[in-house]
């Protein structure tokens, strides 16, 4: 169903699939987010804003993933919280990708799908927009029910105004806090707790050998996620079908024990006891929302000394740059780093592509994006010093 301008349609109550997509990579410079509102028009918190850095709600009923040219939100409606009566969504100018209004995003749409099959759709007119900042479509209760409307509202200012608008507090702009001198002040009292704000920077690396590093923002640095996703692309060299990236990667812990998180072979991992990091899954078609994901215990980076983070073509991949991969690492609070695979060597099935350390408790990532015959010839490039015998998946 095609919706024009503040049409709805109803969308039931199982789970649904929000995507915002625009032709030709057209969100490139743009970002996407989602907002839980209450009756009063605001969030609860700054938890119930989606987006790069936060990908997923409190209690999980809203997760976003992105692949070059869409965005897509997973809603699951019947988990929603009864407080929450509307999801915003929202596209936004990037002031690093050098976009000021949406005018360049026109072929934008949103469509909503459940259960597989398509429900609605709406394309607003974005060719003379001048805003930098769309509120493109809403889910919202009525009478018990969840249904979809088509906003297209422009608004001015980009990610920052818009996310203060529903209530967020930004941290990107905060001004710094300046120390008042005073003479021979009293023992000052306990400060009292403050509330994070919500972190809206982000870091790309994409230069061989560039590194971030990131401090702790409290006790732990929380559950680190490194997420590969990439395109179904075109068919494979002999014929295969889908395909078929797997992450993985080599670990080694501060008193020497070390090895593998990879599907091949079935070494998922564990995150509450050595490796403490998992692999969640196998997705052999880049169908997944979600891609593939690996998740690391921050609380215990203190028993992690290296973390070698790669890509591997399985099957049906005939050219590394087709896969529009991307590997993203996100921490609680802290600006999501992207590493694309850009560069590529088509007569080597797997891609180093960033590397975790623990530099005196700091978590230091560097881009690696180095191309090899497999796992083995990693190891050596890296040090890692273990046996290697010829696996395959079940």
């Amino acid at each position: 169903m095609e919706l024009s301008m503040g049409g709805n349609a109803a969308v039931g109550g199982g789970t649904v699939v929000v995507t915002l997509s625009a032709p030709g990579g057209g969100l490139a410079g743009y970002e996407c987010s989602a907002y839980l509102l209450g009756a009063d028009g605001k969030v609860r918190g700054d938890r119930d804003m989606i987006f790069y850095n936060q990908p997923a709600s409190a209690d999980g009923a809203l997760r976003l993933t992105t692949q070059q040219g869409q965005a897509a939100f997973q809603v699951a409606l019947h988990s929603v919280d009864p407080a929450v009566e509307r999801i915003v969504f929202c596209v936004t100018t990037d002031p690093g990708g050098g976009r000021r209004t949406l005018t360049g995003a026109d072929g934008l749409s949103v469509s909503v799908g459940g259960d597989g099959a398509p429900i609605c759709r709406f394309a607003p007119d974005l060719s003379k927009a001048s805003e930098a900042a769309l509120m493109l479509g809403e889910l919202y209760r009525r009478s018990g029910a969840w249904k979809f409307r088509a906003i297209g509202q422009g608004f001015n200012g980009g990610l920052g105004p818009l996310a203060r608008s529903f209530g967020i507090d930004v941290a990107d702009d905060a001004p710094p806090a300046r120390p008042v001198p005073a003479p021979a002040p009293p023992p000052p009292p306990a400060p009292a707790p403050t509330t994070p704000r919500v972190n809206l920077s982000k870091v790309s690396l994409d230069k061989k050998g560039q590194s971030i590093s990131l401090e702790k923002r409290g006790a732990s640095y929380g559950e680190i996620l490194v997420n590969l996703n990439w395109s179904r692309g075109r068919r494979g060299f002999f014929g295969g079908g889908a395909i078929d990236l797997d992450l993985g990667c080599l670990w080694e812990l501060a008193d020497g024990d070390r090895g593998v998180v990879q599907a091949l072979g079935r070494d998922f991992g564990d995150y509450s006891v050595p490796p403490f990091i998992r692999l969640d899954g196998d997705d052999r078609t880049g169908d997944a929302a979600g891609g593939e994901n690996l998740r690391i215990n921050g609380a215990q980076w203190g028993r992690i000394k290296r973390v070698a983070v790669f890509a591997t073509i399985y099957e049906g991949v005939p050219n590394w740059r087709e896969t529009d991969g991307i590997v993203t690492v996100t921490l609680p609070d802290q600006p999501r780093i992207e590493v694309r695979m850009t560069e590529g060597r088509n007569d080597r099935a797997l891609c180093a592509v960033v590397l975790l350390e623990n530099v005196a408790g700091t978590l230091r990532a560097t881009r690696i994006v180095d191309y090899y015959r497999g796992q083995g010839e990693l190891d050596r490039a890296y040090g890692w010093g273990m046996r290697w015998v010829p696996g395959r998946k079940d």
